[in-house]
């Protein structure tokens, strides 16, 4: 018998409960698999909000170690930095000495001879005396020059008051020289030299070209100090400017000037070498006074050697003339012999120490206004007996 085409009643069946188990079994896997997502997420949400409940029983906690490094991070952080330090301080060193070993080292820093050293602002030092400080440098490393002992020992020349010496590299070495000024000629024993405001003697320079005008100090010695000498060119600097001081500019009058006695400035003027006494202070005005009654002691005496005015307004004038004078001196302008005591300017009188030149001197006063008006009153005295 043939058979139909078609599947049977059997096979309809058969497929159908294939089919519906299949479906079944699709469901399950899907509803499973939502139930699975559902519940993990519900269960989670139920664990944060119900409180975790306190077990009766006490039990200490599992601490779960944590992994540290040996040094906290701040402090490894700060040992980087000194560690970085160091090492940049050791690189700099060793390349600061390897400069050094070569600078000390090359021919190139040698100094080969004289030429390579420059001598500046040098008048009245010759090159020759700067070139003998340097004589032990030559063919030495312009490093290995002891620039601050050259410095001392260029200063002990008289005539350099400082110098200032720098390297300039490869190879030479330049001197600036500070040299003195000199303010007036010092006779030191037999042998005239100049001396500079702070004492310094300075002998005349060989071969100089400027010349000099300045009076002759007297009262130097060799072997006195330099504080000694500094304190003497105290005295004749303001001497020199006490004279100057008006604008007069009587200081060109001065030939020699002593100072042995600090109490008693003595100068000896260019106007017929006249001596002038003019003591510790006030030189301007008893210069001024010698000044104006020169040319009249001239016309009176003669002659006049020298003048004393420490003790104004009497002067002390010795022409050289009176030693035949018995009296031991010569009346003048109305005035007695006795006449020598000075008067101090706080009113009270003394009498000076005068040598025997002195009490062989003239006396006379500065002052003739009083004599002047006592001739008045005599002759109005002499009317009214009339």
């Amino acid at each position: 018998m043939a058979r139909k085409n078609g599947p049977t009643p059997d096979e309809l069946e058969a497929s159908s409960r294939y089919g519906s188990a299949r479906a079944e079994v699709d469901d399950y896997a899907l509803a499973r698999s939502e139930f699975d997502t559902d519940d993990v997420l519900d269960l989670a949400r139920t664990n944060e909000a119900e409180p975790e409940q306190q077990s009766p029983f006490l039990r200490a906690s599992k601490r779960v170690p944590a992994r540290r490094g040996p040094l906290p991070k701040k402090a490894a952080n700060r040992l980087k930095i000194v560690l970085a330090a160091a090492l940049g301080i050791a690189v700099a060193g060793s390349c600061a000495f390897a400069v050094r070993q070569y600078g000390l080292k090359s021919w190139r820093f040698r100094i080969d001879s004289s030429d390579q050293i420059q001598v500046s602002g040098n008048e009245n030092v010759a090159r020759s005396q700067v070139l003998d400080a340097f004589g032990g440098d030559i063919s030495r490393n312009v490093f290995a020059v002891p620039l601050d002992e050259r410095k001392r020992q260029l200063e002990q020349i008289p005539w350099i008051e400082s110098v200032t010496i720098m390297r300039y590299l490869p190879n030479q070495i330049a001197v600036a020289v500070k040299e003195r000024t000199p303010v007036a000629f010092a006779q030191v024993g037999s042998r005239i030299a100049l001396v500079d405001s702070s004492g310094v003697i300075m002998e005349m320079p060989p071969g100089a070209v400027k010349q000099y005008s300045f009076p002759v100090l007297v009262g130097f010695t060799d072997s006195e100090p330099l504080s000694t000498r500094a304190a003497r060119m105290k005295i004749y600097l303001g001497l020199v400017r006490d004279l100057d001081s008006d604008g007069a500019g009587y200081s060109k009058d001065l030939s020699e000037v002593d100072l042995s006695d600090p109490e008693n400035a003595k100068i000896t003027v260019t106007d017929g070498g006249v001596l002038v006494q003019l003591g510790d202070g006030n030189y301007l005005e008893r210069y001024k006074i010698y000044v104006s009654h020169v040319q009249e002691w001239r016309q009176q005496l003669g002659t006049v050697k020298s003048v004393d005015v420490r003790y104004v307004p009497q002067i002390i004038v010795n022409s050289g003339m009176v030693a035949e004078n018995a009296s031991g001196g010569t009346q003048v302008a109305g005035d007695s012999a006795s006449s020598s005591a000075s008067s101090t300017p706080g009113g009270a009188a003394e009498r000076p120490a005068y040598s025997e030149a002195e009490k062989k001197a003239t006396v006379t006063r500065v002052a003739k206004k009083p004599a002047a008006r006592a001739k008045t009153a005599r002759t109005t005295k002499t009317r009214r007996h009339r």
